[in-house]
């Protein structure tokens, strides 16, 4: 069975996505439409838990495209990323050779060697594997997170992100037949190299306005009325405002209107907002911030407007 064809304008980007309960915005939708139109990687950067990794989720279910994520991390190398030899696989294949007296001449041992560095002793990790020109549907390959990796791995990514291939140096080039769809984000704790952002179509992921994450919410999480999720919103939004060493994301205002739907909660109170900051705040200092009047304060404006 096919895969479904891509978008064929902006609105139908649009559309499909919002199909798929993502609530994008004109920019976000157009700069989609264009990576896949042009084949080109798109990079999301923008405060953690605005959606950026769930474009990716979201095109592979549109798409009915299979979703490869590599999940970047310190330390991350080649081996961790595209692929790596199975030196205990090569070891055993060496040991069988010597037992049954295979390497004993010059050819023996070149083919012997050969053998050893064929791909079936290689082991693909995510790049490699969204690659693959076995593949006949090309995947969503999802590079989350890529400032929490190393500098240096950056370079690694330039000959996937300019030419949809990797070189191997025993084993020669592989590239795309059909190049997968690239989706990289960052949460922005350091600054990507240009090398990288050139290869890329860029967008800068915002925190939605107030009718957008009303939008959003309504459809993540049906079941809360009408008056809960406008006060939700609206104190998230305001909430905000606040300088905080963490703002709330997307995220954290669908997970805090669940919350509060278990709790039967039917509108805000200073109580239950006492009682639940731990979901829409992760660090102490800003939960401390938040106890007592400010909390408070901020929910008499979301009732009553601000003072005058």
């Amino acid at each position: 069975m096919n895969a479904p064809l891509l978008p064929t304008s902006i609105d139908d980007t649009q559309a499909r996505l919002l199909a798929a309960d993502y609530v994008a915005d004109r920019r976000l939708a157009t700069v989609v439409y264009l990576a896949l139109k042009l084949q080109r990687p798109l990079f999301l950067e923008g405060e953690p838990g605005t959606g950026k990794t769930e474009i990716a989720r979201t095109l592979a279910a549109v798409l009915d495209r299979p979703l490869i994520r590599l999940q970047c991390h310190e330390g991350l190398d080649l081996a961790g990323a595209a692929y790596e030899w199975n030196y205990a696989r090569q070891m055993m294949e060496i040991r069988l050779a010597e037992a049954s007296g295979q390497n004993g001449s010059s050819a023996s041992r070149e083919a012997l060697a050969a053998e050893l560095f064929s791909p079936k002793f290689l082991t693909q990790r995510a790049l490699l594997q969204a690659i693959d020109p076995a593949r006949e549907v090309p995947p969503v390959l999802l590079i989350d997170e890529l400032d929490r990796a190393d500098e240096p791995f950056e370079a690694f990514l330039l000959e996937v992100l300019a030419d949809f291939q990797i070189t191997i140096p025993e084993l020669g080039t592989v590239k795309a037949t059909h190049p997968p769809i690239v989706i990289l984000t960052s949460n922005r704790t350091r600054e990507i190299h240009d090398a990288v952002k050139r290869r890329c179509l860029y967008h800068w992921v915002d925190f939605p306005d107030a009718a957008r994450e009303l939008a959003i919410l309504q459809r993540r999480v049906p079941g809360a009325s009408q008056a809960l999720a406008a006060q939700v919103v609206a104190f998230v939004q305001k909430l905000r405002s606040v300088e905080l060493y963490k703002l709330p994301g997307v995220a954290e205002t669908i997970e805090w209107a669940r919350a509060l739907m278990e709790l039967d909660a039917i509108v805000l109170d200073p109580e239950v907002i006492q009682h639940t900051l731990g979901v829409l705040l992760k660090y102490q200092d800003d939960i401390a911030r938040m106890q007592g009047g400010e909390a408070a304060r901020l929910l008499e404006q979301v009732r009553h407007g601000p003072p005058p």
